[in-house]
């Protein structure tokens, strides 16, 4: 990416606008490189463009005190090869401010985009002021994107009396529509945490209220197209819209139930090394994420604070992990669970993780984690994804947890929502955290299994509440006292107008492990 205009100290540019005769009107942020960015024209038209740039719309992420990252991409036709865009270089000019008109602009400059990024533009913003709302934007050749609303953390350490977060995990398209991100969205959030399971990697399915555009997807140009398909839907839009988000992954991003180099399906393996490169790229290049890949990686996990209230703590289970002990899915016990070798974090990220929690400084350590770590198991089997699948990683991170002033942990994966005490079943420790596991937006479980499951969790003592039934998404009000959270519910996935309710609600006070129902 390239980012233009002159790099003059303020002192520069307003002598040179006085020789002109020109009055001040200085930005007061900057894009990441240095230097002030002003007076950046409209791009001129590019010859050959079609209309409809902004089809996939806006989205920002990574609120920091000073910045975030805003996103967008050229896609008139988001399922088409290439998105529907030429092969060509495209100047972007990108617009952030205090007003949603735009009449007080704070920082402006220009991002040029290629077809090998699928025309996807970041934009890293610095020397924002702390704890303030922003709106943002994209122009190029008399196109303008939607405006999206997007906020900057309070400063480091800074008093803060409130953050409402809705947090919320796996939006399968072909199960239903995003009725519950138009609600998300309703509420105002000052930041929405996603838990992984943006696009689903399966093929069409009959019988469904929507259809994939595909079969499975492969390569990089599917996977870019399956991306296309999820973000072109408008209430999936709306949220990215209302709120910066802080992302995460979990497997439906590249395959089900992958962990680091192994395939879920053995004779995969001389095509997942490449497959999950591009599943990475193509992740990359539809996020509002502050790194880049690297080497066939993505460095993902990561560490936000909201002033003294919470530290983010963004966790990575799926690239670094060890493959699935006795088997990838459900299986009875066996050795292998209990290795010391086996990890879901891998060496360098634990290592950090540890570091991270021992110097936070937040009243709240909230971590953005992928599966169950609450333990959930199926008489004498396991769920060797979960959690479960890696006991030895979870005692050692349990501990960690045990000195933390109030840890919290947000789960997705299981479509379906909980509350679990978090402790060490191997040595019968005290509770250390609250796990709040939030039901899926749209991806559901057969009915049959939603019975099965819901039998031998809710009769788990470690499970305080428990429901596989419902979709949805979760809402939380955080203050220096409380952590209340609001599990919400939508009534159909066939309905986009349909509405959402409170299913349960449950308060962690502080100092206090452990949730009450409200």
């Amino acid at each position: 990416m390239r980012y233009s205009g002159p790099r003059l100290t303020r002192r520069e540019v307003l002598i040179g606008m006085a020789a002109l005769g020109l009055s001040a009107c200085m930005p007061r942020g900057t894009g990441e490189g240095g230097g002030y960015v002003f007076g950046i024209p409209d791009p001129a038209a590019v010859p050959g463009l079609p209309d409809g740039l902004f089809a996939l719309g806006v989205a920002s992420g990574d609120p920091w005190p000073d910045g975030f990252v805003i996103w967008t991409r050229l896609a008139p036709d988001p399922t088409g090869d290439g998105g529907g865009m030429p092969e060509i270089t495209v100047p972007l000019r990108w617009q952030v401010a205090t007003d949603p008109g735009f009449a007080d602009l704070v920082a402006d400059g220009e991002v040029s985009t290629t077809a090998s990024v699928a025309h996807s533009a970041h934009v890293t913003l610095r020397r924002l002021a702390p704890n303030t709302t922003y709106w943002y934007r994209f122009t190029t050749g008399g196109q303008t994107s939607p405006v999206g609303r997007t906020r900057t953390a309070p400063a480091a350490g800074a008093p803060v009396d409130q953050l409402k977060m809705v947090f919320a995990t796996c939006q399968h398209y072909e199960s239903g529509y995003y009725t519950a991100w138009s609600h998300a969205a309703a509420e105002a959030p000052d930041v929405v945490v996603f838990l992984g399971d943006y696009i689903y990697e399966g093929g069409i399915s009959s019988g469904r209220p929507r259809r994939h555009n595909s079969s499975e997807i492969k390569t990089l140009d599917a996977y870019r197209k399956r991306y296309g398909l999820y973000k072109s839907d408008h209430r999936l839009q709306e949220a990215h819209h209302a709120a910066p988000w802080i992302l995460t992954w979990d497997d439906h991003e590249v395959e089900n139930n992958y962990a680091g180099p192994y395939p879920q399906d053995p004779a995969d393996d001389p095509i997942f090394a490449q497959r999950r490169i591009d599943a990475y790229q193509a992740y990359w290049e539809h996020q509002p994420l502050r790194v880049e890949p690297a080497e066939g990686a993505l460095l993902l996990y990561r560490s936000l604070q909201w002033g003294s209230l919470v530290d983010f703590h963004v966790l990575d289970g799926r690239q670094y992990r060890s493959d699935q002990a006795c088997s990838n899915d459900v299986a009875v016990d066996c050795a292998d669970r209990t290795s010391p070798s086996n990890t879901m974090l891998g060496s360098t990220q634990k290592a950090w993780l540890q570091g991270q929690l021992a110097s936070g400084g937040g009243r709240w350590s909230v971590l953005a984690n992928q599966v169950a770590m609450t333990p959930m198991p199926f008489g004498t089997a396991y769920n060797m994804d979960q959690w479960d699948g890696y006991p030895v990683e979870r005692s050692a991170l349990l501990s960690s947890l045990a000195g933390v002033r109030n840890a919290v942990v947000l789960t997705g994966d299981f479509h379906a929502a909980g509350v679990g005490d978090l402790q060490d079943e191997t040595t019968g420790s005290p509770i250390v955290g609250t796990e709040l596991m939030t039901t899926s937006i749209s991806s559901n479980t057969s009915a049959a299994n939603e019975s099965i499951i819901s039998q031998y969790v809710t009769s788990l003592p470690q499970w305080r509440w428990f429901d596989a039934t419902k979709r949805g998404y979760a809402r939380a009000t955080i203050t220096p006292d409380t952590f209340d959270v609001d599990f919400m519910a939508v009534d159909a996935l066939t309905d986009v107008l349909g509405t959402a309710s409170v299913n349960t609600s449950w308060r962690i006070s502080d100092g206090a492990p452990g949730a009450v129902q409200t």
